[in-house]
């Protein structure tokens, strides 16, 4: 495939073509082609006109497919996967952009499916419609072994292809690609017929190609000649310098997958050969302390990486987790950082932070609550109000599961199941050390909530985390683990919420103006969103063509007033005490932040939607900006 991002006219007059057949055939007239079109110049987010056809009511998918198969014209994938709404343009990008980086060796098709852009059954349908040919489940259908032998066998595999039956026109061969025409001259060549070509899973191709090779010949494989040790060193590096935070190693059916977490979103990294899955599972497991031998059951351990070219260590969590292709495993980057950021830097508007430090960090006793999902930054905002905190005159001590910042000052207790320094046992000594500060980890049980109150009733002042959807929420549950209302009301200071969404790449946003239906979704309106700069990323190289790059955070600030606390010893359900929290407590939702940072250029309506809990109808954009002390 060509890797240009722009179409050419031969591209551009594919549109123009297929609907003159819609008309003749027809499915549409003047009228509905003209109103489409002027449809499609007042939307804001761009469609392909054929899918705004089908938007109307006008056709259906099945329509355009049927006049399409039955009136073949000549058209490149990319171009008829976006006007036939399979995938948007900037899926087509970055398809085409690591098709540029891998030069050229993968084709589209398997690219896009590789990254989860379309299914592989969707693509079979593409390409089956693209050219007029048959799909063949390899899961179903009579092969003709004869057709088959060892010496073609290398070539089957480099060129993803299997002979399925002689028919009177030449033999009938299933592709993983039927566009690739260098495949379709290599069956040529080594069946020594003419191809009617076929399109198959690429995955049952390999499948059938690799027990073929199982059945029929006893060579054993042996393993790569390339260093695991250096493999994995790579993997590492690789991950630390696109500061990913998450590494995904997955044993498939065919292949070793790896995979980053970049943004908060899995990002493909590469694929090795199955045959390497062992040597490089069992590389980490040595690196990660874990049990070599054992392979039935899941294993936690840690890596302590030292980059050859920096010297820093970056410190890992290990996770193995068995499955049916073998082990999984998932490395957490720590980092043990030294540098925090100052609580001026996390991302709260002007006022809502003015409220966090002096309604809570401020004063002398009481547990604050950090709550949000894995990977929202929690941990992050936790230590940045810690690092406030610690001052020469003030004793802290935290007990944490593990440690993932380093603080000069601070008595760091890192929890070690294994010679026995578990939750529980730490946090009945904890409070003997005569700490004015107690840091837990994480409330993870009816125990340590316990702790924390019992702490705050005793004079100390708490900060910990909790897994909860919004502020509210951390309320509930606290309720739900049985914690008397009257507790609750008296020692909990306030509760922030908080989530990661990605930030709009700088380098290629664009103004954007949403459309209604984007903000009924919102249940909001324009009136509501007036005075907002909203923008999108086109897409780019530096952002790999998402329209992202680095993440916001999302912050929802509850301080506990005499009316919440009210509400909480009347034990009102959630309805009842958000309102309570919006309307007497200056509550700012989750929702509500994350339209004020999108109406400031920061991220996009589209990642608040994804991200955010929806509760209600939010305010509008005037009032909250005026709440939270943003320009």
């Amino acid at each position: 495939m060509s890797s240009e991002p722009s179409f050419s006219n031969a591209d551009a007059s594919f549109t123009k073509t297929f609907l003159n057949l819609l008309i003749e055939q027809g499915l549409i007239d003047e009228v509905k082609l003209n109103y489409a079109q002027r449809v499609q110049a007042r939307l804001e987010s761009p469609k392909p006109l054929l899918v705004v056809l089908i938007d109307l009511g006008y056709v259906t998918h099945n329509q355009l497919v049927q006049v399409f198969r039955s009136h073949p014209i000549k058209v490149k994938l990319g171009r008829f996967l976006i006007e036939f709404g399979y995938i948007g343009s900037n899926d087509l990008q970055l398809a085409l952009a690591a098709q540029k980086q891998q030069a050229g060796q993968k084709r589209l098709g398997e690219i896009l499916v590789e990254r989860n852009l379309i299914s592989e059954s969707k693509m079979l349908e593409v390409l089956a419609d693209l050219m007029g040919i048959t799909v063949i489940d390899l899961s179903v259908a009579i092969v003709d072994q004869t057709l088959m032998s060892l010496q073609m066998l290398k070539g089957a595999k480099k060129h993803c292809f299997v002979p399925i039956e002689k028919q009177p026109d030449g033999v009938l061969v299933a592709f993983g690609d039927p566009l690739d025409n260098t495949a379709i001259d290599a069956a040529h060549h080594l069946l020594g017929a003419e191809i009617i070509p076929a399109v198959g899973r690429q995955s049952q191709i390999l499948r059938y190609l690799l027990n073929y090779e199982h059945n029929t010949s006893q060579e054993k494989i042996s393993t790569a000649e390339q260093s695991v040790v250096a493999i994995v060193n790579r993997i590492f590096d690789d991950a630390v310098r696109q500061e990913a935070s998450d590494i995904h190693i997955e044993p498939l059916e065919q292949k070793l997958r790896i995979r980053f977490r970049i943004d908060g979103l899995m990002v493909h990294y590469q694929d090795f050969p199955s045959k390497l899955s062992q040597a490089l599972i069992s590389r980490i497991k040595v690196l990660a302390g874990a049990d070599i031998a054992e392979k039935r059951r899941h294993q936690d351990g840690r890596v302590l990486f030292e980059q050859a070219a920096t010297n820093h260590t970056i410190d890992m969590r290990a996770s193995f987790f068995s499955t049916i292709n073998g082990e999984k495993i998932v490395l957490r980057l720590l980092n043990r950082k030294t540098e925090l950021l100052d609580i001026q830097e996390v991302g709260m508007a002007p006022l809502m932070l003015e409220r966090f430090i002096h309604d809570s960090l401020d004063v002398p006793t009481g547990v604050v609550i950090i709550t949000g999902p894995t990977g929202s930054g929690k941990t992050t905002t936790l230590y940045s109000a810690v690092d406030y905190l610690n001052v020469p005159e003030v004793s802290i001590v935290t007990a944490e599961d593990p440690v993932e910042y380093v603080v000069d000052g601070v008595a760091q207790c890192s929890i070690n199941p294994k010679i026995n320094l578990t939750y529980e046992e730490t946090l009945r000594h904890i409070v003997r050390q005569d700490p004015d500060i107690i840091v837990l980890g994480e409330i993870r049980d009816r125990f340590s909530a316990d702790t924390a109150i019992q702490a705050a009733l005793t004079g100390h002042k708490v900060l910990t985390t909790f897994h909860t959807e919004d502020s509210i929420g951390g309320l509930l549950r606290l309720m739900n683990m049985e914690i008397e209302a009257f507790l609750i009301s008296s020692t909990v200071v306030s509760i922030v919420a908080q989530r990661l969404i990605r930030r709009v790449c700088r380098y290629c946003a664009e103004p954007f103006q949403p459309d209604p239906a984007l903000l009924r979704r919102l249940n909001t309106t324009p009136e509501d969103m007036m005075g907002g700069s909203f923008v999108l990323g086109k897409g780019c190289d530096k952002c790999r063509y998402t329209g992202y790059l680095g993440r916001v955070c999302v912050f929802e600030l509850l301080t506990m007033n005499e009316m919440v606390k009210d509400a909480i010893l009347r034990r009102q359900s959630s309805y009842e005490i958000r309102r309570v929290s919006l309307e007497a407590a200056g509550l700012v939702t989750l929702l509500e932040d994350g339209l004020v940072k999108a109406g400031g250029g920061l991220t996009s309506l589209q990642e608040v939607i994804r991200n955010l809990p929806r509760f209600g109808k939010p305010r509008p954009l005037y009032e909250l900006r005026r709440l939270l002390g943003s320009r």
